[in-house]
């Protein structure tokens, strides 16, 4: 490529599609959520350790909690600190232990 000939075109990055689960909480972490289920919409990658991240920012509450739950991914047991990427139309259930537990 000489000084006169045009730079070639750069593709621009295509824009990160949107990734939304399904989160269900149950126990205390249904008390600390307010709230049973809900879904969440992220852009970009998403993480169970950055969801687990994200959830523990919405208070002290959420956060106590959050960080003695246990997670389902899609029915799995999925260890807390995954950073396997969460995919569009995953479910997580947020488990937090139980009366004995």
């Amino acid at each position: 490529m000489t000084a006169s000939e045009p730079a070639p075109a750069v593709s621009p990055t295509p824009a990160a599609l949107p990734v939304v689960i399904e989160l269900r909480y149950f126990a205390a972490a249904a008390q600390a959520a307010g709230r049973t289920e809900e879904r969440l919409e992220a852009t970009g990658p998403l993480t169970l350790a950055g969801l687990r991240e994200h959830l523990a920012g919405r208070g002290i509450e959420m956060a106590r909690v959050i960080g003695i739950s246990t997670f389902l991914v899609n029915g799995l047991s999925t260890p807390a600190d995954s950073l396997a990427p969460l995919v569009d139309g995953d479910r997580v259930d947020v488990l937090p232990p139980f009366a004995g537990g």
